[in-house]
C-alpha cells in the first residue's frame, strides 16, 4: 500500500513509517492539516492515517474537505486521544472509515489499514440497488434520494448495499461489524456510530424514514410501507 501519515508527534510518525516500511509499504508524511489535505489531494494513496487533533487544520476538518474534493474515496484510519462518543460520532460523519483511540498497537493500524484497503479495493456487482426513492449504484458507487445524490463515505457505502440487498430481513449487529471490520471488530460501539451516520445521510432530510432499528435484533433498512 501507498499510506499517506498526517501526524504532528515525530517520534510516532517516525515509528509508524518504520513499522509500515518493514511490512512492504510506502509512506508519505505531513506534519499538519493543511499538509496534509494538499497531498491527499494531489496524489493517489491506498489509504490515509490522519490525527485527530493537528496544527492548522483538525483531522475532522481534513477529512471532511478531502470528501467534498472531487469525490475522493480512499480510505481513511483516524487517530484520536479523545475516546468519547460524540468524538466518534463527529470523525464518522466527517469522512472517516475507522478509528484508533491512542496509545494503539502496530500491529492492529496495520491490520485495520490492509482490511480497509480489501473492502476499498473488492469487486463490486453490477447492480442498481433500490428501496423506495433511495437507489444505490454498485458500479458508480453513488447513492441518491429522491434523485438528490448522497455523500456517504466507504464504510457507510458498504453498510448500505449489505442493507439494501437485505431489505426483507433484520441484520444483525454481528454480521454489520463483520462487513466492516472481519473478525477483529474494534472495542466501543463504533458501529452505533456509523449507523448513526448513515441514518444521517439517508433518512434526515426526508420525511418517511427508511432506516430502523430493531431493538435487540439489529437493524433493516426498508419502505414498511410495502411489507
Amino acid at each position: 500500500m501507498h499510506v499517506l501519515l498526517v501526524e504532528d508527534h515525530p517520534d510516532l510518525a517516525a515509528n509508524l513509517g518504520d513499522f509500515l516500511g518493514s511490512h512492504g509499504h510506502s509512506v508519505d508524511f505531513a506534519a499538519d492539516g493543511p499538509s496534509g489535505l494538499r497531498l491527499a489531494q494531489a496524489q493517489r494513496f491506498d489509504a490515509i492515517v490522519l490525527d485527530r487533533l493537528l496544527p492548522g487544520l483538525d483531522g475532522a476538518t481534513v477529512c471532511r474537505r478531502l470528501r467534498a474534493s472531487n469525490g475522493q474515496a480512499v480510505p481513511v484510519l483516524m487517530l484520536t486521544a479523545l475516546d468519547t462518543v460524540g468524538d466518534r460520532v463527529d470523525g464518522l460523519r466527517a469522512g472517516a472509515d475507522d478509528y484508533l483511540v491512542k496509545p494503539f498497537a502496530m500491529v492492529e493500524l496495520l491490520a485495520r489499514l490492509e482490511a480497509l484497503h480489501r473492502r476499498a479495493t473488492a469487486p463490486s456487482g453490477e447492480r442498481l440497488l433500490t428501496v423506495a426513492d433511495l437507489e444505490f449504484d454498485l458500479d458508480t458507487l453513488i447513492a441518491r434520494r429522491g434523485g438528490e445524490p448522497i455523500s456517504l463515505t466507504p464504510a457507510l457505502r458498504k453498510l448500505l448495499e449489505l442493507l439494501m440487498r437485505e431489505t426483507h430481513r433484520v441484520v444483525g449487529r454481528e454480521e454489520l461489524e463483520r462487513r466492516l471490520w472481519g473478525d477483529a471488530p474494534p472495542e466501543g460501539d463504533v458501529l452505533r456510530a456509523h449507523m448513526y451516520a448513515l441514518r444521517v445521510a439517508i433518512d434526515k432530510p426526508w420525511p418517511k424514514k427508511l432506516l430502523h432499528t430493531v431493538h435487540g435484533s439489529g437493524y433493516r433498512l426498508a419502505n414498511l410501507g410495502d411489507l
